[in-house]
């Protein structure tokens, strides 16, 4: 048996895999509170020895970190956290972190205050814009999420049942919140999905949007997602860990 050895784009993966693993280290460091806004960060060097790696490889993660906001980095002076103000917690990446950073059910609380302010509206714009291409996209995500059989085909259906709904909304501006529809909810609803008399109920919830996007009826499509948000809150309240009687 020969050895082989590694191609041009292998050791080109291989580098690209280690600055992603840079990246997402110094990310989670951030997002988890190690190094507060405002906090100077070791310096290339510094990074390197920490994690094996190469000056450059240090230098493409701290480049990726700050386009997502996350640190601002200039030459002879070094690198700083930025304000959580410039983080981009629409970037995929910076969602992520977050979600591992936090409590599980502080970040489903943080989920659904996103979705209060975003979905309801949403809803009432895909009523009135929806293309009948568009409809149908919604209609067979709402017949995926009846015929699904386990839980990663049933939360796989419904999350694409709240981007088709965002693509019914035809607005441009709101489309990087798919994002949090299709990650940040996941975690949401993989959590409420194990709930069986909850998804029951949701799935008819979700019909009655359905029904009301159809008949081109705002209103009644902004009040059907707001039930829906009330009866996932009631879900969240209901794994509340009991309080203890003192």
């Amino acid at each position: 048996m020969t050895n082989r050895k590694p191609t041009g784009r292998t050791r080109k993966m291989r580098k690209d895999n280690l600055h992603a693993r840079i990246e997402r280290a110094i990310g989670e460091r951030i997002l988890g509170g190690e190094f507060a806004p405002g906090a100077a960060l070791p310096n290339e060097a510094d990074w390197g020895k920490t994690y094996g790696a190469s000056r450059t490889a240090v230098r493409e993660a701290i480049k990726s970190l700050t386009a997502k906001g996350l640190i601002q980095s200039r030459p002879k002076v070094g690198s700083r956290v930025e304000p959580r103000s410039r983080w981009n917690m629409l970037d995929r990446d910076v969602l992520d972190w977050h979600r591992a950073a936090m409590d599980r059910r502080a970040f489903l609380l943080s989920t659904q205050e996103a979705r209060r302010l975003i979905e309801p509206g949403i809803a009432e714009l895909a009523a009135r814009k929806h293309t009948p291409v568009q409809l149908d996209r919604l209609i067979a995500a709402l017949q995926a999420m009846k015929e699904a059989k386990t839980r990663p085909e049933t939360v796989a259906s419904d999350v694409e049942f709240h981007d088709a709904l965002l693509a019914c909304a035809n607005n441009m501006l709101l489309m990087p919140f798919g994002l949090i529809i299709e990650q940040a909810l996941s975690n949401l609803f993989e959590f409420t999905t194990q709930r069986n008399p909850h998804f029951s109920r949701a799935l008819k919830l979700h019909e009655g949007i359905v029904r009301a996007v159809a008949a081109g009826d705002g209103k009644a499509a902004h009040a059907a997602m707001q039930t829906l948000l009330n009866d996932t809150d009631g879900v969240i309240d209901s794994s509340a860990p009991p309080r203890k009687r003192g």
